[in-house]
């Protein structure tokens, strides 16, 4: 189990890892590493709602739990019982985080500009904040 503190970190860990990849100008790589940092704080929501200690992080501890094992941020989203709020007060901020998908990675390299990361970041930034 990943637990909620750890998932924080990990969460903020990805979004100072944009942006230094943001300042590299690595486009790409800053913009793939914010979808991961508001799926990490997603799942220390839900582990919040449920009143969860952690989050599944093997095979074994997700065997109940199937549904639970996705990257898709508008499903975690409503997971983590907070959809309503933050699409209430943050609609600017989640359109942009959730246009992410994991496949981004395999993607040819230069694809993202340096608006469309920097925009992201700033949703994530956002996001983070509040999630």
């Amino acid at each position: 189990m990943l637990s909620r503190s750890d998932l924080r970190a990990i969460a903020r860990a990805r979004l100072k890892d944009a942006q230094a990849l943001f300042r590299a100008r690595r486009y790409d790589g800053a913009i793939y590493l914010c979808g991961y940092a508001v799926e990490c704080s997603l799942k220390a929501r839900i582990c919040n709602a449920l009143h969860w200690s952690g989050f599944p992080s093997t095979q074994k501890e997700f065997s109940r739990f199937s549904s639970f094992r996705t990257h898709d941020l508008d499903t975690l989203l409503t997971l983590s019982g907070r959809e309503a709020k933050i699409k209430a007060r943050h609609l600017a901020e989640w359109s942009e985080a959730s246009q992410w998908q994991p496949e981004v990675r395999y993607n040819k390299i230069g694809q993202v500009t340096r608006r469309e990361a920097m925009e992201m970041i700033r949703a994530v930034e956002s996001l983070l904040a509040v999630l």
